[in-house]
């Protein structure tokens, strides 16, 4: 497939062999690669993704076996690894035109094809063309060898690259069996399973897991796929096929298991992280104090068998555990005490900061909240959870510029980020930039365009816009799909009050006051009221409005002055 044609002074690159028989991000590893030797100073500037696609690059990398536990990312991590590498291709291509030819490409692996969708939509407007070319020369020989599969395997799983560890240990699978060599069988089954789990497919990793409890018996194996099971069911399964007392069942087998082992260290270990489990199911059934407990001694037991230096990971999700239950406990200062310990223990791994980034902003701590947002953003450049969290932030200290930058990158790197796509309209509207706003919303991915959030802000939008009808029509589709949305009753509420439809609006801010204890719906209820001459259920509305803390200034004045209103009305009955 031709992408764009080459321009005139661009130079030419050999052809980008992207068959996923070689691997993920085939083909635009080697291209990568080539740029970074090129331009050394931009790759500096984006050597976290560069370093994730392209490990020979770090001279300080670690191989999946050299790291333990491995660290298993998320699944959308790769759009953030893809946008970033976009970026410094573009900024290369800035300086020197390029063509590109990728073969293989109908054959992509899933991270290879993601990466090259990137850059063409990055590349666009750019001297560097890209020429994708299905077929080619013909395809490397598969790797067959067990043990180099399962290497493989270990690799993409460490790196977080699902879809090319599914592949691999099916291939895996076909090679060996149970009766040849169980380990290796079991290494390759427990891994796809694993893999499919993360891309969503996790009925078929709880039929592999029954698989392997009818084919062996061998208790390390049927520990590990208790547990696993478990797994599935507290988390991973679709919603309606979870089932809390299962897994509890199930964990309490794992643990029957563990402790059958001999050795003191594996026994006390794995007891430690399947009781992290229980804790799970107990914290969700709202045994919270229960589940501390559990953490709280799996701490203690820890450190009689691992050194401070050991298993720091593992020793960091247990207290990310316990900061989470000190935080539904409402001890706002025993979670920070922890995640400073977290990070102690763990300091690579940017979601911790995020978390510790909301205590402090929870607690008003704006500054130390914007330095560890700066830090999840450097070590995890281009996931948009960051950015987003600090472009709230940035909205609510008023400095909207630097918000809207923040949500302008969320969208380049995921264009689906919903929170983010109402964000950045609601701060249009906020500046009266309704034409910005409506296409701000339109332009969403087609297939978020009916989430009830967009429908309620475009009809807000169209509102404002004097299209009452089309707003009416778009805000009550999106409380079809959602009777849920408070804002999207306060709005229609507001576009039938519009059209003096003062009963209507009341009916529906009736329902927005049960979903919601915001003071607007409660002032707009009022002012409806005071329309139908309802003083005082006006009073009353009012009054609670203005109870609710933390009012900005103007509204305080508005409830006052529509409290007023009420009151002279009420005296003037009197007499």
């Amino acid at each position: 497939m031709l992408v764009r044609r080459g321009r005139a002074g661009a130079s030419e690159r050999p052809p980008y062999n992207c068959h996923r028989d070689l691997g993920p991000y085939a083909g635009v590893d080697a291209f990568l690669a080539d740029l970074a030797r090129d331009h050394p100073r931009q790759a500096a500037r984006h050597s976290v993704e560069l370093h994730s696609i392209v490990p020979a690059l770090n001279p300080a990398r670690m191989t999946a076996a050299d790291e333990q536990p491995i660290r298993f990312h998320p699944v959308r991590r790769t759009a953030a690894l893809s946008f970033g590498a976009a970026e410094f291709v573009a900024a290369c291509a800035v300086r020197r035109p390029l063509t590109v030819h990728f073969v293989h490409a109908d054959a992509a692996d899933e991270t290879t094809a993601e990466l090259l969708a990137t850059l063409t939509r990055r590349l666009a407007s750019t001297p560097t063309a890209l020429h994708l070319h299905d077929g080619g020369a013909p395809g490397p020989e598969v790797e067959s060898r067990p043990t180099h599969l399962r290497a493989m395997l270990g690799d993409s799983l460490a790196r977080g690259f699902y879809h090319h560890a599914v592949r691999t240990a099916r291939r895996g699978r076909a090679a060996v069996t149970p009766e040849t060599d169980l380990a290796l069988w079991w290494s390759f089954t427990t891994g796809l399973a694993t893999a499919l789990a993360a891309v969503g497919h996790a009925v078929e990793a709880l039929q592999l897991y029954a698989e392997a409890r009818a084919v062996t018996d061998d208790p390390k194996i049927t520990m590990s796929a208790a547990y696993s099971t478990a797994m599935l069911y507290a988390r991973h399964l679709p919603p309606a096929q979870q089932d809390p007392a299962l897994a509890r069942q199930w964990l309490e087998t794992a643990l029957h298991l563990a402790d059958g082992i001999t050795d003191e260290r594996r026994r006390v270990v794995s007891t430690i992280f399947y009781e992290q489990g229980i804790a799970l199911l107990d914290s969700r059934e709202g045994r919270v104090d229960e589940a501390l407990e559990l953490v709280n001694s799996g701490l203690v037991k820890l450190s009689t068998v691992l050194g401070a230096d050991e298993r720091r990971q593992d020793q960091a999700r247990l207290r990310h555990n316990r900061a989470q239950l000190h935080l539904a406990l409402g001890k706002a200062a025993e979670a920070l005490a922890d995640l400073d310990d977290v990070i102690a223990y763990d300091p690579e791994n940017c979601e911790y900061y995020v978390d510790r980034a909301a205590l402090h902003r929870a607690a008003g701590r704006t500054s130390a909240a914007l330095g560890d947002y700066a830090a999840a953003i450097r070590l995890g450049p281009h996931l948009p959870e960051a950015y987003y969290n600090r472009a709230t932030l940035y909205e609510e200290t008023g400095r909207s510029g630097a918000a809207r930058e923040d949500l302008l990158r969320v969208l380049a790197i995921d264009p689906a980020h919903l929170d983010a796509r109402v964000a950045l309209a609601n701060l249009h509207l906020a500046r009266g930039d309704l034409a910005a706003a409506e296409a701000c919303v339109r332009s969403a991915p087609a297939e978020r365009r009916d989430a009830p959030a967009l429908l309620c802000t475009l009809g807000l939008i169209r509102s404002e816009r004097g299209a009452l009808d089309e707003a009416d029509d778009l805000l009550t589709r999106a409380l079809d799909a959602a009777p849920g949305l408070a804002e999207a009753w306060t709005n229609r509420a507001a576009v039938r009050f519009e059209r003096g439809d003062a009963a209507a609006a009341v009916a529906d801010l009736d329902r927005a006051v049960v979903l919601s204890t915001a003071a607007e719906p409660r002032f707009n209820r009022a002012t409806a009221l005071m329309r139908l001459e309802r003083w005082g259920e006006a009073a009353d509305d009012l009054t609670a409005a203005l109870s609710v803390p933390g009012l900005d200034a103007k509204l305080r004045r508005d409830l006052r002055a529509g409290l007023n209103r009420c009151r002279a009305h009420a005296s003037s009955r009197r007499r």
